[in-house]
């Protein structure tokens, strides 16, 4: 007699209905721009270079602040400070602080606090004021004078939040702010215009200097150093 209770087939094993998602490829937190850097020589804050070909959303508030706080408590902060206190405590600018390392410890963190102050004033304070955007775009092509000049130029003209040209409110009146700011901390007999006069120009030259410094670290780098991806040309993406 035949049985009619056939027993049903075992359950075939059932594989995921979800296919497996693929670890997304982070990119490189260090380079931005076309040979930019966030640190130049890891030693050098570059948290704000950009170039001129790039299309980045705008700046807002707390992006100012970020990039502010940046420049001023990353470790490679520290090395302007050392250089411009150095060169402070050998010419005896500061008579009042005294000699040895605890004159040249007053020569640093005076410095430090200049360098800190100008940061914020400059890249945060007034800015977010005046709506200007606070990123150096790098040219990135053309001869070294107009290259050159074009870096300079940009401590007077700056973008604005709304992509337009602006006169560098941030930069020149920022500058001045903090060197008007640091008569509070500095020797009574230091505190004057003179003094605080030379301060804003220091403030606005050392600025000066590091735009054309980033205007041509890419060459630098790819030139010199063998890294990054050859000036004028867009590295690939991921």
């Amino acid at each position: 007699m035949q049985n009619d209770d056939v027993l049903p087939d075992a359950p075939a094993p059932q594989s995921s209905s979800t296919p497996a998602q693929a670890t997304p490829v982070q990119a490189s937190p260090t380079p931005h721009g076309n040979g930019q850097t966030k640190r130049i020589l890891g030693i050098l804050p570059n948290f704000r270079a950009a170039t001129t070909d790039e299309k980045l959303p705008a700046q807002t508030v707390k992006d100012k602040f970020v990039t502010a706080s940046e420049d001023s408590f990353d470790y490679s902060a520290l090395v302007l400070p050392v250089v411009v206190s150095a060169y402070s405590y050998g010419t005896n600018k500061y008579p009042e602080f005294g000699k040895g390392g605890v004159g040249y410890g007053r020569y640093l963190w005076h410095a430090a606090v200049d360098q800190t102050v100008e940061n914020y004033m400059v890249e945060f304070v007034v800015p977010a004021v005046t709506h200007e955007d606070t990123r150096f775009y790098t040219m990135g092509h053309g001869g070294f004078v107009k290259r050159a000049g074009y870096a300079v130029s940009r401590v007077v003209v700056t973008r604005t939040d709304s992509d337009g040209r602006s006169f560098n409110f941030g930069e020149v009146v920022g500058a001045g702010a903090a060197a008007g700011i640091s008569n509070l901390y500095y020797p009574s007999r230091e505190r004057t215009v003179s003094n605080t006069m030379d301060q804003w120009g220091l403030n606005v030259g050392i600025d000066a200097a590091t735009f054309v410094f980033k205007e041509f670290w890419p060459d630098i780098s790819y030139h010199l150093l063998h890294q990054g991806p050859r000036p004028g040309t867009t590295p690939p993406t991921n």
